[in-house]
């Protein structure tokens, strides 16, 4: 068995030694090492990554964004539904058109469906991508005139609760207030949360300047008197000395309408962003022109519903202060502000009134039709015309006359 053993190793050696060669000769390369990760990159003990276990699929070529698919909240192609407004950082040349149609007694129309409206742009009928009578969630921003008559104050004072109650749990306000100069009492917040002493801040006494005046040649006489005597232009003493020019006051209307525009342009363009605005109208010593605002406003699809007060509120007087008189302001732009942003105007004189133009308004700006459509790109600041078309007779429909495709730059404000 020894004997044996011994040849088996033999023959073993002698087999290692033939294919040494061989094996010198094929110049196999030395293994890859492994790669050590750096310090600290992995901690101790993780776990491994889990494995893909995805059939493998062709590389995705990219294609452009496609408007949204038709979903069974659809008709014909068109989206009936807030969740499938697109998004504007995508669609960039996408116009969206708030709508109030109403019969001839004033009261809203429901049930409208696309083919019933037809909208222009520069007189070229458009194709609706979008059409919904969803309501929107509110984005209000409230902006109150404080630099009215004690009593007509003494009222708004006592209705601002009934104001932040007439809107819901989804909307979102901010309140300004405005007479020579404009203030934020409270930021955007929900409006179930906006605090008694925020509407406390709100509250001012107003001024005890007795009835309502009408400047100039409206107001009756032929100038001011001193002692029953008419006074004498130029003459400074005497009995006939004319009395001394009045101080001209500001009502900064303008500069508050601008002040929460620029607030509301930030927030979400899923929302329904309006101006809430009480006041008497009149407009005096604004830094901002009327078209400035104007252009800013429907830019940014900014609506403003108006609650006329005071002077705005009695019919005689309003027609009277909507005269403009050199040196004496504009007596009231609230109809203006509103037809040209497809707001609406309330002219109340009594509490009870108020409170319900409150809740009229919210109602109204939250339920309106929203039209959609793409257009053309257009360079900047390009003000094209809106013409919105609804297939029935009889009925009334207030739209904004037209947009600018992007924001301008407002004025810097002091």
């Amino acid at each position: 068995m020894s004997q044996l053993r011994c040849g088996v190793i033999k023959l073993a050696c002698a087999c290692v030694a033939l294919c040494l060669p061989l094996i010198a000769q094929q110049q196999v390369p030395d293994a890859p090492q492994p790669k050590i990760p750096p310090s600290g990159q992995f901690p101790e003990g993780a776990p491994p990554a889990p494995k893909n276990t995805h059939p493998e699929e062709p590389a995705a070529t990219p294609t452009p964004m496609p408007l949204p698919a038709a979903t069974p909240a659809q008709r014909g192609g068109i989206a009936t539904s807030r969740n499938d407004l697109p998004k504007f950082t995508v669609f960039t040349n996408f116009v969206q058109v708030p709508v109030t149609v109403k019969d001839s007694k004033g009261k809203p129309v429901p049930a409208l469906r696309p083919e019933d409206f037809t909208i222009y742009e520069d007189g070229v009928p458009q194709k609706l991508v979008y059409m919904t009578s969803d309501p929107f969630p509110l984005s209000a921003a409230v902006v109150v005139d404080t630099d009215l008559p004690s009593q007509t104050m003494n009222k708004i004072n006592d209705t601002l609760p009934a104001l932040i109650g007439a809107f819901s749990e989804f909307d979102e306000v901010a309140l300004y207030r405005y007479g020579h100069t404009v203030s934020q009492i409270a930021g955007f917040a929900g409006a179930n949360n906006v605090s008694q002493a925020s509407l406390n801040r709100m509250k001012r006494p107003g001024r005890n300047d007795g009835s309502p005046l009408i400047y100039g040649p409206m107001g009756g006489g032929g100038g001011p008197t001193i002692n029953g005597h008419e006074g004498v232009p130029g003459q400074t003493t005497g009995a006939g000395a004319a009395a001394p020019a009045p101080v001209q006051e500001a009502y900064v209307l303008n500069d508050a309408i601008l002040r929460a525009a620029q607030d509301l342009s930030k927030r979400p363009r899923d929302r329904r962003r309006i101006i809430f605005l009480i006041s008497d109208g009149r407009e005096a010593g604004s830094n901002a022109h009327y078209d400035e605002v104007k252009k800013f406003l429907l830019s940014q699809n900014i609506q403003v519903y108006a609650l006329g007060v005071d002077t705005a509120a009695i019919p005689i007087y309003d027609q009277l202060n909507r005269i403009r008189l050199p040196g004496f302001g504009t007596g009231n732009i609230l109809g203006k502000y509103a037809s040209d942003t497809a707001g609406e105007t309330f002219a109340k004189f009594d509490r009870a009134s108020i409170e319900q133009a409150y809740s009229q308004i919210t109602s109204m700006a939250r339920n309106q039709y929203t039209l959609g459509y793409t257009t053309r790109a257009t360079p900047a600041s390009t003000y094209r015309t809106i013409d919105v078309h609804v297939h029935r007779p009889g009925l009334e429909v207030i739209a904004k006359k037209g947009y600018y495709s992007v924001p301008p730059p407002p004025r810097t404000q002091q």
